[in-house]
């Protein structure tokens, strides 16, 4: 490292520690620092841009250019080279501005006479808060060591500006950090609405004193906390429950790596003897990644580049003295909050949450999977909400909606509390019908099923009224462990919730893995579509130790009981005849060792792939029964990514096209007296559960809270009379259903259930 590099910029952050601590408001401190900066580097222009909002940088502080212009001058992102800066969250280094590419020319700043431009990311854990400017006239690239050092200034201002140092009357608001109301749109991953707390999965470390006066003291505080760091990733590979060799144990070895890197250690080292408090040293080198990960489209190197930002976290919470269980004392209505979260961690929050809000992951992902089983509202990929939220912040969650509201207006806060009572209100009136049966006015009957996926789900099947389970996903004991279960504790568990539901019918459906749902201990392979790629079954035929495993445990849970198990993701008959002889087999073995059988067994197909409706008929009779799994079905039918905004809601699950293609798959069951189900969202919608019903099918599989809504509206209706709207729907080629059903159904004075 250059000597002169650490002394310049020693010099300059001990000069910066003194200003700051002098009495003054926003804008004096500001102007201060741009004075400050423009003398220690020799600059004859120093200007701070600031973030109005997600979309604007404004001129805030200047010396040098036009002081008439401060607050005047707005930069959309991505306009001029300063909105370059911010968009790309890297330096702009330049001799010549004017001919530089991105240039724009800004009259009121009388910034065209200076040449020389650089111009660093003020950010903060990937977040860019503005951007930090100098310019002179001699046309002239600036070094490195004036780079560095302007860079290590934009850290200081940055984590000044998250402790409110430059708030201010007047234009300097737009420096609030974490005050005003923030509203984020995200996707649906569980239904339902939660009013609580903000607790933070990872809680926010802000740095009161960023500027350190013995940068000997805080290497050696570095150097300690990498320690710590190391023996815990050590003690983590050594676990008995981490000796099978996997993936897991390749991060792991990944973060052994990072850890040990000299590289990293090294960077971080040179910024805290630049003058960095050792907490701020992590946190430049953390942003540093995060940029990178935004420019990065290879996924093993976004990867890799996730894992190096979440060993920066540990290290940050080592240096802050947290604890690694902080956070789990948590009040009664805590919503969590978090970038991302795996099964077991969330189950160790279990039902203390009310509500869960992810600024990644997936509708199909671990985290979703345990949310949905512990009837907990979730929402993914909220933009930005780990950056706004900090611990103990009122928050409302809207899992209908897919929408977050940080810090509400009191007018928000009071037409949610009325949403939430109207479903209070609705729910105990759903819970009158709970031991009345699903009949519609012309007396067909319908058999409503719940969904469930934990052994906690199983007291929800009398509450309900669900006359059975639909879809149990057996896939969560697998996810949430490190090794491969024990076949033993698997029957165990079968039992357990065979004797949970009493009479009621259970539907196992056999390990569905693959995708966005990985198990920690099996290699996953590298796949440009693991949607379309190997999952389910497939893994199951290619595996098939682990499918029969789960097959004799199953087995022998049922003790003597029927049992009902389907196959997920069946794209042709092959496939099912295959899984079929597999369960053939494994009965006529554990017959031989004599273990006890099933009284009956039902062995069925998950229908998610358009090709299984067109399969030949050797197919429907080789089956005992059907379930549309419609989430897939859906997203496949239209050719639809469920989680992409852009084309999700363009699809609509009462567009014509597809309601023809379900009747398609009720007629070939029908034709061959095979059962058929629906499982999915779908199925928990009213509307959409009454037209399932009024084209022909007969059961419907949803989660809990589902059930009473769906029973309210099927209960309303003549079946007979809603035919007749969607004949006379198609008579007029509409593309749609919904439209004509609304209609009808307000024409009646029927309201459909939220």
């Amino acid at each position: 490292m250059p000597f002169s590099k650490a002394v310049d910029s020693r010099i300059i952050l001990t000069r910066l520690r003194e200003t700051l601590a002098e009495p003054g408001e926003g804008q004096e401190r500001l102007d201060r620092i741009v004075r400050l900066i423009s003398n220690g580097i020799v600059a004859e222009v120093c200007s701070v841009y600031l973030k109005r909002d997600s979309d604007w940088l404004e001129l805030c502080a200047t010396q040098g250019l036009n002081p008439d212009s401060v607050h005047q001058t707005r930069l959309r992102l991505g306009q001029g080279l300063v909105g370059r800066i911010a968009e790309r969250a890297e330096p702009l280094n330049t001799a010549d501005a004017a001919h530089t590419t991105g240039f724009r020319f800004i009259p009121e700043t009388g910034e065209e006479v200076y040449s020389s431009f650089l111009g660093v990311p003020i950010q903060r854990l990937g977040e860019v808060l503005g951007v930090l400017v100098i310019q002179n006239r001699e046309a002239r690239v600036y070094s490195d060591d004036v780079v560095y050092a302007l860079e290590v200034v934009a850290m200081v201002i940055a984590e000044m500006a998250e402790l409110g140092a430059f708030i201010g009357p007047g234009p300097m608001q737009i420096a609030r950090q974490h005050q005003g109301p923030f509203f984020a749109r995200g996707l649906v991953g569980q239904e339902g609405v939660a009013i609580g707390h903000v607790v933070l999965h990872e809680p926010n470390i802000v740095v009161s004193q960023p500027i350190s006066e013995d940068p000997e003291q805080e290497c050696a505080r570095l150097k300690a906390a990498i320690e710590a760091l190391r023996a815990e990733v050590d003690e983590m590979l050594d676990a008995d429950y981490l000796t099978m060799s996997g993936e897991h144990r390749e991060v792991l070895h990944a973060y052994r790596m990072f850890a040990n890197d000299k590289g990293w250690v090294r960077r971080i080292e040179e910024s805290i003897q630049s003058g960095l408090a050792a907490e701020v040293a992590v946190e430049k080198e953390q942003s540093a990644t995060r940029s990178r990960m935004m420019r990065v489209s290879d996924p093993y190197l976004r990867e890799r580049l996730h894992d190096l930002d979440d060993l920066s976290n540990r290290l940050l919470r080592l240096l802050a003295g947290l604890d690694q269980n902080n956070g789990r004392d948590i009040p009664d209505d805590a919503i969590l909050v978090a970038r991302n979260i795996g099964p077991a961690e969330l189950l160790d929050y279990g039902r203390k949450l009310r509500g869960v809000v992810l600024e990644e992951g997936s509708v199909g992902s671990h985290a979703a999977i345990v949310a949905r089983a512990l009837a907990i509202p979730l929402i993914i990929h909220a933009d930005r909400i780990t950056r706004e939220a900090q611990n103990g912040d009122f928050i409302l969650v809207d899992g209908d909606q897919g929408t977050v509201h940080l810090r509400p207006e009191d007018t928000v806060t009071q037409a949610f509390r009325e949403k939430i009572e109207m479903l209070a209100e609705a729910q105990e009136e759903y819970a009158a019908l709970r031991d009345q049966v699903a009949e519609t006015l012309d007396g067909e009957r319908i058999c409503l099923q719940m969904n469930a996926g934990l052994m906690a789900d199983l007291p929800s099947l009398p509450k309900c009224g669900a006359e059975g389970v639909g879809l149990f996903r057996t896939e969560l004991q697998f996810l949430v462990r490190s090794t491969v279960p024990k076949r033993a504790d698997l029957a165990a568990l079968y039992d357990r919730i065979l004797n949970a539901a009493g009479e009621k019918p259970v539907v196992f459906r056999t390990l569905d893995i693959g995708s966005d749902k990985v198990l920690p201990y099996m290699k996953r392979p590298e796949e440009p579509n693991p949607a379309l790629g190997w999952r389910a079954i497939r893994v199951g035929l290619d595996r098939k130790g682990v499918m029969r495993m789960q097959l004799q445990a199953l087995i022998r849970g049922a003790k003597g009981r029927p049992l009902h198990v389907m196959f997920p993701f069946v794209a042709e008959t092959g496939e099912f005849a295959a899984a079929r002889e597999i369960f053939t087999s494994v009965l006529d073995r554990e017959a031989g060792l004599g273990h006890r059988l099933p009284s009956t067994v039902r062995i069925g197909a998950m229908l998610e792939t358009p090709s299984l409706a067109f399969a030949p008929d050797s197919f429907f009779e080789l089956t005992d029964f059907v379930s549309i799994g419609g989430n897939d079905l859906k997203q496949f039918f239209f050719a639809a990514d469920r989680e992409n905004e852009l084309v999700r809601r363009r699809y609509d699950t009462l567009n014509l096209s597809f309601l023809t293609f379900i009747e398609h798959i009720v007629k070939r069951c029908e034709a061959h007296g095979k059962p058929l189900s629906f499982c999915g969202e779908d199925a928990g919608r009213p509307l959409e559960a009454l037209v399932l019903v009024a084209i022909g099918l007969r059961n419907l599989s949803m989660r809990p809270a589902s059930i009473g809504p769906v029973k309210a509206l099927l209960r309303q209706v003549d079946l007979g009379e809603l035919r007749a709207v969607i004949a006379a729907s198609r008579e007029r080629c509409d593309a749609c259903l919904r439209p004509a059903l609304e209609e009808w159904l307000n024409a009646k004075g029927i309201v459909v259930p939220a």
